[in-house]
């Protein structure tokens, strides 16, 4: 800014100028860096891209619903079965690929041994998909 200096002769205002040159100087570069980013932005190869699914087709795991009643019965699947028969269900349910999940569904009275004796037996099995199911509260 520039000011007029204050003579008598003269009259008594002040004169203010804005200097526009930097103000200029920046909206020009400004101009040029949008011109030479712009075209790069925009510019692209239109391609038409195959259609592919990459998406896996699992197969979902059968579900064991496995039960130990209060008396110690096991049931595979609502069906009343023995340890040597829960055994011999579970080395073959073992081999299955994909392995089923087990759920494990014990009644709150019955005697911790039961529930021990069929967890080992999954165990000796190779059996590695094992839940206990609860009630919620």
């Amino acid at each position: 800014m520039s000011f007029h200096i204050q003579d008598d002769s003269t009259q008594d205002s002040i004169m203010a100028e804005i200097n526009m040159t930097p103000m200029v100087d920046v909206m020009l570069v400004l101009l040029i860096i949008f011109m030479i980013t712009l075209p790069i932005i925009q510019q692209a190869v239109k391609v038409e891209l195959p259609k592919a699914n990459s998406v896996r087709n699992e197969v979902k795991p059968e579900s064991v619903q496995l039960s130990i009643d209060a008396k110690g019965q096991i049931y595979w699947n609502s069906t009343a079965i023995d340890l040597a028969t829960f055994d011999k269900d579970a080395e073959e349910a073992a081999k299955k690929d994909p392995q089923p999940e087990i759920n494990l569904r014990a009644d709150k009275s019955v005697k911790y041994e039961y529930v021990a004796k069929v967890l080992a037996a999954s165990r000796r099995a190779g059996l590695t998909k094992l839940g206990f199911v609860t009630e919620p509260d």
